[in-house]
């Protein structure tokens, strides 16, 4: 994938980790395309964690640091450091799921300004720096 200047912080949702991991990027619009072109890409680390957890019950093939190492090998991809103490607080107002990965990730992104790259129509509902 062709690199351009990095326009901003571009999060990316478990499965966009997923599909880029296996080489699936004919799953992606253009929009995500271009977010994923000219931007700082990271993954939050509950990503790392739900890759572990989707490993473990055997939805992906290899484990977190496998991929996760990969794709910074191959795009640049890096886990995001922000404070677990305020992605959880900021979590703790995301009401509208249940789901505790897209909480963190959405909040993740909320704390670090950071636009999520996700075909998620539930975060896309409630959460207005979402890319697909």
């Amino acid at each position: 994938m062709a690199r351009i200047a990095k326009s901003g912080v571009v999060h990316l949702d478990t499965h966009i980790v997923c599909w880029l991991y296996e080489g699936r990027t004919e799953l992606l619009t253009a929009a995500a395309m271009s977010a994923l072109e000219s931007g700082l890409l990271q993954v939050s680390p509950m990503v790392q964690l739900e890759l572990t957890y989707l490993h473990e019950i055997g939805r992906i093939s290899r484990g977190a640091d496998y991929v996760l190492e990969a794709l910074s090998s191959d795009i640049g991809l890096s886990v995001a450091d922000v404070s677990f103490a305020q992605v959880t607080k900021t979590a703790e107002a995301l009401t509208w799921t249940r789901d505790p990965f897209d909480r963190m990730i959405v909040a993740h992104c909320m704390v670090a300004g950071a636009v999520l790259v996700s075909k998620d129509a539930l975060i896309h509902q409630n959460f207005s720096k979402v890319v697909w």
